[in-house]
């Protein structure tokens, strides 16, 4: 993969038409600061976001859904037992 620094790249903006993937790079800090894609690459990363999204949201509705399967008596008995652990725990 091709490296670029940030002041080359500031300098000589041309040079990104030639690469289809770039490292862009801080060489002062040593740090690869990000990569540059060409655009021919966007349906894929467009795809791959969705997929995450999708993922993400899928997550959040299972954790959702379970709750309502939660005994209301438990949760009542449960509330605050981190609490009474801790100081139980520690007390003198």
């Amino acid at each position: 993969m091709q490296q670029i620094s940030i002041s080359e790249i500031q300098r000589n903006l041309h040079k990104l038409d030639t690469f289809d993937i770039v490292e862009i790079i801080d060489k002062k800090r040593h740090k690869v600061k990000g990569y540059f894609l060409d655009s021919k690459y966007m349906s894929y990363i467009d795809e791959l976001i969705k997929r995450e999204k999708q993922s993400l949201e899928d997550t959040e509705k299972l954790a959702g859904s379970l709750h309502q399967y939660a005994n209301k008596e438990l949760q009542k008995q449960e509330e605050g037992s981190w609490q009474r652990h801790v100081e139980g725990k520690y007390s003198i």
